[in-house]
């Protein structure tokens, strides 16, 4: 394993759903300084599920942070499509984050007092968009939950609320969804349901996913899983299985 690998541009005709170019993220400065991310250039393409991995403080989090724009970078540059998205005010991105990309969090972050319906709605409620009826019940239908609309976040259970997230993630028909360890509340019946929604909506709705994991198992649903350590790009694996996987992990941590 070499020391930095470059990332490959997509393959002509493939459409970049977003991008970083040399970006870097530090904290502090000083002792206390930390360079999270180093010129990281990386690519990720359209209609795919791409994982990242690495060890812990490896920058994997902070690279997802950046992507989505709910982290500043220090410098270099990030794109959803064509858009640069440190040229936008906090407004715009705002509505760019509402409109455009989709987010699960390992935490489910539902809003409490909001039933199953009125959370999966709330992003397009909150920009101004029209539900879609008929998109709303095949997400919906497809995740399962059209018995479950009515019922609140602490009546459902742990993969029910992810489930929720995720169609709260494709009701507005993203450019991405960005998955922060959807799988690291759940037990493993759940997470592979929840897996395997993520991985039908690439395969059957051509949305983008990158996700970030721990879990060499979920990182197996990937068509890519790219590493990182010390805040570098350090090798790729295409096709993964969950052996291949955890091998690259322990070398990563030698």
């Amino acid at each position: 394993m070499t020391d930095a690998v470059v990332f490959e541009a997509p393959a002509a005709g493939r459409t970049v759903a977003a991008s970083a170019a040399g970006l870097t993220k530090v904290y502090g400065e000083g002792n206390t300084k930390v360079v999270a991310l180093d010129a990281v250039d990386i690519a990720f393409e359209a209609a795919r599920l791409t994982a990242i991995m690495g060890p812990s403080g490896s920058g994997k989090s902070t690279l997802l942070h950046c992507l989505a724009g709910l982290d500043t970078v220090t410098s270099g540059e990030v794109r959803i499509g064509e858009t640069r998205i440190s040229d936008l005010s906090d407004k715009e991105l705002t509505l760019l984050r509402r409109q455009r990309m989709g987010f699960v969090f390992q935490a489910f972050n539902l809003v409490p007092t909001l039933t199953a319906e009125e959370n999966i709605r709330l992003p397009l409620l909150l920009g101004g968009q029209q539900v879609d009826p008929e998109w709303e019940a095949r997400v919906v239908g497809s995740l399962g939950l059209d018995d479950r609309l009515h019922h609140r976040p602490d009546e459902l259970s742990g993969g029910q609320q992810q489930r929720v997230a995720v169609a709260r993630a494709l009701v507005t028909r993203p450019d991405i969804i960005v998955a922060d360890e959807p799988t690291g509340n759940l037990d493993s019946t759940s997470g592979q349901d929840v897996l395997g929604f993520l991985r039908s909506a690439v395969d059957e709705w051509n949305q983008t996913v990158v996700m970030v994991t721990h879990d060499p198992v979920a990182a197996s649903y990937a068509d890519l899983v790219v590493f990182l350590r010390d805040g570098h790009i350090v090798d790729r694996l295409e096709s993964p299985t969950p052996d291949k996987v955890l091998d690259m992990i322990k070398s990563l941590e030698v």
